[in-house]
């Protein structure tokens, strides 16, 4: 299958899921990677809001201040510009925005990160394989700075729903495979 076809197939069975499993499982996933070592040692993360149903992370660095594991985190979020990605420190009480997609953004003052200062990157995809590859939107936001060598050796976790993590994908020359998956049944 095409990679245009199984990316619409898969965001279909994303969407058709109800409210109670969709919190359920992003939930679950987020406890997995609390306790996941390479997340529980990262001073500084990159992560996203979700949108269009994607694995919500937030419970990971909204309303947490009581869990050390997160608390003591620094949390980046992208701003799309152009066809890069930059990355803006993030604390919960700071005021959000909507980007050129729709997605949630830190405002374009909030302060830069750079890549030397982060130690973990939670990418969001459409699905993820059993060799770490990412199929994602198509945008090639994520191939375009993991491609990078000031990004190239960073961790990276892929994160989807468990019926997301398939065999195997088919891949372009540009991917890259990930460091590792968390679906809400485990880090692989």
């Amino acid at each position: 299958m095409l990679k245009k076809e199984l990316r619409s197939s898969l965001l279909k069975k994303r969407q058709s899921m109800s409210e109670t499993e969709w919190r359920e499982k992003s939930d679950r996933l987020c406890h997995h990677l609390q306790n996941y070592s390479l997340f529980q040692k990262a001073q500084t993360v990159l992560a996203y809001f979700s949108f269009r149903q994607e694995v919500d992370l937030s419970l990971l660095f909204t309303n947490n201040r009581e869990n050390s594991t997160v608390s003591n985190k620094n949390w980046g979020f992208p701003r799309c510009v152009k066809k890069t990605l930059s990355w803006h420190i993030w604390q919960p009480e700071s005021y959000l925005q909507k980007g050129i997609y729709g997605i949630l953004e830190p405002e374009s003052n909030a302060p830069l990160l750079h890549s030397s200062e982060v130690d973990l990157i939670l990418i969001p995809a459409v699905a993820c394989d059993l060799n770490g590859y990412r199929l994602g939107y198509g945008g090639g936001f994520y191939d375009r700075m993991l491609s990078s060598e000031e990004w190239a050796s960073k961790p990276t976790i892929g994160i989807v729903f468990e019926f997301a993590y398939l065999q195997q994908l088919p891949i372009d020359p540009w991917d890259r495979p990930l460091s590792a998956v968390c679906t809400e049944n485990g880090v692989k």
